[in-house]
C-alpha cells in the first residue's frame, strides 16, 4: 500500500523530486524550532527555492500540485495567512480575469491566427527576418495592449502550427503538394526535433519581445500603471521618461535576435527545412481551397473582433478581462458557437494556470508577511543618492527573477513614495528611482519564467511540452537577452 501511495504521489515525477517535497514539508517545522528567531526567514527562503524547483519540473509534473502542497505547508506553518492570500488575489483580480476570459476568447480566434501567421511563416523564408518580425510585432503589441494577451496569441499560433505538423505527420502517403507523396520517416526524427527547435526560437523571440515593448508604456505591464499613478504620469509622460533606457534596450534586444540567429547559439538558429515547408504550405493551401462560405464568414467576424480588441485595449475602455469576455460573447454569438461543450474547451488552457497563479500568490504573501525583501530595500535606500538608481535597477531585477515583478515593483515604489512624502528625497530623485524600478522589474526579470506572468504562462501552456520548452531551456535561451538587457539598462540609468 505504501508503494502504491508513493507511486501515486505527484504522478510520473521522478522519485528524487517526490522525496524532496515530502522531506522538505516534514522538516520545515523542526527547522523553524531549531533556528529560533531566524527560523521563519530561513525557511521562507527555502520555500521560495522549492517553489522554483517545482516550476523547473513543469514538464514532469504540472506545478499546481507540487507548488500547491508547498503553499498549503506555508499556510499551516503560519508563514502567511489566508487573509494575506485573499488580499493578494483581490489586488490581482484583473490579471485573473484577463487569463480566464481573454485567453478563452483568443481560443476562438485560432482560424484567423493560423490563416495570418501561417502565410507569414511560409512566405518569409529568411529566419533572421522572421525572428525580427516576431520580436518587433510582440514588442509593438505589448506596448499598447498587454503582454499576457500577446503571449496568449503567440501560444495559440504555435500550438496551431504544431498541430498542423502533427496532422501532416499522421497522414502518411497523402499528397498535399499535387506533385509527390511523403512518408512518416521524412517528418519524424531529426525533422521533428528541428521543427520543434524552430518553433522554440520564434516563440522565445516573441516572448522576450513582449518584455521589450511592455516596459515602454503606461499600459505595457500592470506595475507600469501603478508606478505611473504614484508619479502622476500620463501615457506620453511615462513613455518619454522611460525612453532614454527603453529605446536603447529595444535596439540591443533586436541585435541579440540577429546575433543568436547568425551564430546558432543558445538554442537558436534552427530553420524550417524545405521539405517541411513544402508540405505545410501544401496543407495550408489545401485548407484555403476547401474553405466553405461559412468558414470565410467566420474569418470576417474574427477579423472584426481583432480590430475591436486592439481599440478596446489601446483606449482601455474597461478592464482587460471584461473586454475579453465581451469579445468572447460576440465571436461565439455571430459564428454559431452556442453549445456549452464547445465553449468549455476554450477555458481548458487558462484555468489550470489561474489555479497555479493563486498558488503563486500564497508564496508572494509569504514574502510579504515574512518581510523577506525588506533588508534589500533598506540596504538600497541607505546607499548614497547617486548610487541608488543603479542599485534599485539591479535589486529589482534580481528579486523579480526570484518572485514576481508586479509584487517587487509594488514594494519598492511604495517605499520610495513614502521617502518622498517624508521629504527624504526630492521630486527629481523620486522620478529617477521610479524609472529604475520600472526598468528593473521589466528587463532583468526575463531571466526566469517566474519573473513575469507571461513567461510563466508560456512555461505551463500546452505548447511547452509539445516543443520541449522546459524551465531550464527557457532560462538558457533567455540568458543572452538577460545579460545584454541588464547591462544596457544598468549603463543608461
Amino acid at each position: 500500500m505504501l508503494q502504491i501511495a508513493f507511486n501515486s504521489f505527484l504522478g510520473k515525477s521522478p522519485s528524487w523530486f517526490k522525496i524532496a517535497i515530502i522531506a522538505f514539508l516534514a522538516l520545515s517545522y523542526p527547522a523553524m524550532l531549531i533556528l529560533g528567531d531566524s527560523g521563519h526567514t530561513v525557511v521562507g527562503w527555502a520555500f521560495i527555492a522549492m517553489f522554483i524547483l517545482s516550476l523547473a519540473m513543469a514538464l514532469k509534473c504540472y506545478p499546481l500540485q507540487s507548488g500547491g502542497l508547498l503553499a498549503i505547508g506555508a499556510l499551516i506553518l503560519g508563514l502567511t495567512s489566508p487573509e494575506t492570500v485573499w488580499n493578494e488575489i483581490q489586488q490581482n483580480l484583473g490579471v485573473i480575469l484577463l487569463l480566464v476570459f481573454m485567453v478563452s476568447f483568443i481560443y476562438f480566434m485560432q482560424p484567423l491566427l493560423i490563416f495570418i501567421f501561417g502565410k507569414i511563416l511560409l512566405k518569409v523564408e529568411n529566419k533572421i527576418a522572421l525572428s525580427l518580425m516576431f520580436s518587433l510585432s510582440a514588442a509593438f503589441l505589448s506596448a499598447f495592449l498587454d503582454a499576457l494577451t500577446v503571449t496568449a496569441v503567440l501560444i495559440t499560433v504555435f500550438v496551431a502550427l504544431y498541430g498542423v505538423y502533427e496532422k501532416v505527420h499522421s497522414s502518411v502517403g497523402v499528397d498535399y503538394n499535387d506533385n509527390d507523396t511523403f512518408d512518416r520517416k521524412e517528418m519524424g526524427g531529426d525533422s521533428l526535433e528541428e521543427f520543434r527547435s524552430f518553433l522554440r526560437s520564434l516563440v522565445m523571440h516573441g516572448a522576450i519581445g513582449t518584455a521589450l515593448g511592455g516596459v515602454m508604456t503606461l499600459v505595457g505591464e500592470p506595475q507600469n500603471l501603478l508606478i505611473g499613478e504614484k508619479l502622476g504620469w500620463n501615457f506620453i509622460d511615462f513613455a518619454v521618461q522611460m525612453s532614454h533606457i527603453t529605446i536603447p534596450t529595444l535596439i540591443a534586444g533586436l541585435l541579440v535576435v540577429v546575433t543568436v540567429e547568425l551564430t546558432s547559439t543558445f538554442g537558436y538558429g534552427a530553420k524550417l527545412q524545405p521539405h517541411v515547408r513544402d508540405i505545410l504550405k501544401g496543407y495550408i493551401e489545401k485548407e484555403d481551397a476547401n474553405r466553405t462560405d461559412t468558414e470565410k464568414y467566420a474569418l470576417v467576424i474574427q477579423g472584426i473582433c481583432a480590430v475591436m480588441l486592439i481599440f478596446g485595449l489601446a483606449f482601455h475602455i474597461m478592464e482587460v478581462g471584461l473586454i475579453g469576455l465581451m469579445l468572447l460573447v460576440i465571436v461565439t454569438a455571430f459564428t454559431g458557437i452556442t453549445e456549452e461543450s464547445r465553449i468549455g474547451h476554450a477555458f481548458e488552457e487558462s484555468l489550470p494556470f489561474v489555479s497555479l497563479l493563486v498558488i503563486f500568490f500564497v508564496i508572494v504573501g509569504m514574502i510579504h508577511d515574512q518581510h523577506l525583501f525588506t533588508p534589500v530595500v533598506n540596504w538600497v535606500l541607505a546607499l548614497p543618492l547617486e548610487d541608488q538608481p543603479k542599485a534599485f535597477f539591479l535589486a529589482n531585477g534580481i528579486l523579480s527573477a526570484i518572485s514576481d515583478n508586479v509584487f517587487v515593483a509594488t514594494v519598492y515604489i511604495n517605499e520610495v513614495k513614502a521617502a518622498f512624502d517624508a521629504g527624504t528625497i526630492s521630486r527629481e530623485h523620486f522620478e529617477t528611482l521610479a524609472i529604475a524600478i520600472n526598468t528593473g522589474t521589466n528587463l532583468p526579470s526575463v531571466a526566469t519564467p517566474n519573473g513575469q506572468a507571461a513567461f510563466l504562462f508560456l512555461l505551463t501552456s500546452a505548447l511547452a511540452p509539445a516543443i520541449r520548452l522546459g524551465y531550464g531551456k527557457m532560462v538558457f535561451m533567455a540568458l543572452p537577452y538577460t545579460i545584454v538587457l541588464t547591462v544596457v539598462g544598468y549603463l543608461f540609468q
